[in-house]
């Protein structure tokens, strides 16, 4: 019975994390660290480099997740452990889905076809339509507003 506490801790914990990731990326990224995120929003040919300064998110993120492993194998506390596994899968899935096959920091997901997958990139798309910090759009990776399932063309009658 423990094991189906701790699969649910850890499902639990990814789904929170997407709305920590939005919170984060919303009023973190594109607020006080928009210093940290603006190179994420410059088109590649401005920037220098593999790494972009965006990167730092991810040890950022992993501060939690590394607390969580320590203090879960360290005490009685042994459910943290499984957030920490939780946040740490999270941590997987959005460098998977975002740089890796969103951004092609890596050439490893090319083929990807789906709906889900189309709706994944339009929603990325209009959130990278915009350069600057204010008047952003879908700051999420994995939950994405329906309207992003519709061609763009369906974006625009709607919005006349």
């Amino acid at each position: 019975m423990q094991i189906v506490l701790y699969v649910f801790i850890v499902l639990a914990t990814i789904l929170v994390m997407e709305f920590v990731a939005w919170f984060a990326h919303k009023y973190v990224m594109h607020g006080l660290l928009w210093i940290w995120h603006e190179d994420h929003h410059k088109p590649h040919h401005e920037k220098d480099g593999f790494f972009e300064k965006n990167d730092l998110f991810f040890l950022v993120f992993a501060i939690p997740s590394a607390i969580s492993y320590i203090v879960g194998l360290s005490t009685p506390q042994f459910w943290l452990l499984f957030v920490g596994i939780g946040i740490s899968i999270y941590g997987l899935i959005y460098f998977l889905i975002h740089d890796v096959y969103i951004h092609q920091r890596f050439k490893w997901f090319r083929q990807l076809d789906s709906p889900y997958s189309r709706a994944i990139l339009r929603a990325h798309g209009a959130h990278h339509a915009k350069q600057e910090k204010e008047d952003g759009e879908s700051f999420g990776l994995l939950l994405v507003h329906p309207k992003y399932f519709k061609k763009r063309s369906a974006w625009a009658k709607k919005q006349s």
